[in-house]
């Protein structure tokens, strides 16, 4: 077996290039969900002044959590992880073209917070929903950690 070294930037083209990686799938009468949109508690601020609070989150993959091991930002400050982690799964953030790392680090400590819970929700349990009950009545019941304002259905 002959091994070979490749670029971080060559991850997406090796991967287009292995024919075995569709082997064995499955069909499923349900299509999965990988997306998951979302509103941040407080919303990331542009360069313009514009607060940006709707976005989406697709389902991260094994390489969405390997790639932040070898960023040099991450070697040197571990907790940047979650910085490097996010600008890769978050997709949409209202009209902000392009999530980079930068854009994750202006965001209010709030919104990371919110976002790192969402992310491991959508990839742990594969939904938002949460199940609560009142602290009054004892009532059980879901709500959706998504998004929507207090008070909105």
């Amino acid at each position: 077996m002959r091994r070979r070294t490749i670029a971080l930037d060559q991850l997406d083209e090796l991967v287009d290039q292995n024919p075995k990686r569709d082997r064995g799938a499955v069909a499923t009468s349900a299509p999965l969900h990988t997306v998951f949109d979302f509103e941040l508690p407080r919303g990331y601020v542009d360069a313009d002044g514009v607060v940006h609070r709707h976005g989406k989150m697709r389902l991260a993959t094994a390489r969405d959590e390997l790639r932040p091991q070898i960023d040099l930002r991450v070697k040197e400050n571990p907790g940047y992880l979650s910085v490097v982690l996010l600008s890769q799964v978050i997709t949409e953030l209202g009209a902000v073209t392009e999530i980079h790392p930068g854009v994750v680090e202006q965001m209010y400590a709030t919104d990371i917070a919110f976002l790192q819970d969402f992310y491991r929700r959508v990839n742990s349990e594969g939904h938002t929903r949460a199940g609560v009950s009142c602290p009054s009545c004892g009532t059980a019941f879901e709500v959706d950690l998504a998004g929507g304002r207090l008070g909105e259905s």
